[in-house]
């Protein structure tokens, strides 16, 4: 049983949520799942073994991967069958292929049950991903959703990819991004939706220390509600 809070934060890719959860888990010293990351590793998998396309193969692959989320030095890594593929897993190839992979009912439901072990294990967990606050934890203590516009999330995405050494253009970014939205979106399966009882965040114009201080001012009301302690570091 958890003695903490469930908090899901979910949204598009490049609305922030990564970052935000990582300094919100940090800040409550709780336990941080990046459930994209698990998408992406099997993603990564199944390309490195040609199977995309094969759904079957595919989910053979995940049946049978051990994916993990350690910290090491501070920082979360995502490590597949003992190797730390961090680095990999956010490469042009994988963004191209992640929303196809994580449209298979039968990969997600296998995801959920590994992410709902994951946050049995924490005293208090920051989840996030796209069906967080409507699949994974319907009834989280606190829901999020996180939106901003395209260009904003296009020009977020072309900055991590600078900062590891690749280019990309800005405009296959943004076409990369509008097709995972409508994938996200439009999947019979899980599909990317805010829950009716979400708090919606619009982090176009927002700094990061704002959008986590926004979040954590909710953590913080929810949290005086079911009588929980919190302890928040700088």
């Amino acid at each position: 049983m958890l003695k903490g809070l469930i908090i899901a934060i979910d949204g598009p890719a490049g609305s922030g949520k990564s970052t935000s959860a990582k300094l919100i888990a940090k800040k409550l010293d709780y336990l941080y799942i990046d459930t994209g990351a698990m998408y992406r590793a099997i993603t990564f998998h199944a390309l490195e073994n040609r199977a995309i396309g094969d759904e079957s193969q595919i989910i053979e692959l995940a049946r049978k991967c051990k994916i993990e989320l350690r910290y090491i030095d501070d920082e979360v890594v995502v490590v597949l069958n003992n190797k730390n593929i961090s680095k990999e897993i956010r490469s042009s190839d994988v963004n191209s292929s992640v929303s196809d992979v994580s449209k298979i009912s039968n990969i997600r439901k296998l995801m959920v049950e590994k992410q709902r072990e994951m946050a049995a294990k924490g005293s208090g967990v920051v989840m996030e991903g796209r069906d967080i606050g409507t699949v994974v934890f319907p009834n989280a203590d606190v829901k999020i959703f996180l939106t901003a516009a395209l260009d904003t999330r296009a020009n977020r995405r072309a900055s991590e990819y600078t900062e590891n050494g690749s280019k990309v253009l800005v405009d296959d970014i943004k076409n990369n991004l509008s097709n995972r939205d409508k994938i996200d979106s439009n999947r019979n399966d899980s599909p990317l939706t805010k829950a009716p009882d979400a708090i919606e965040v619009d982090t176009t114009n927002v700094t990061i220390d704002e959008q986590v201080n926004l979040i954590l001012d909710e953590v913080k009301k929810v949290a005086k509600k079911k009588n929980i302690q919190l302890k928040i570091s700088n």
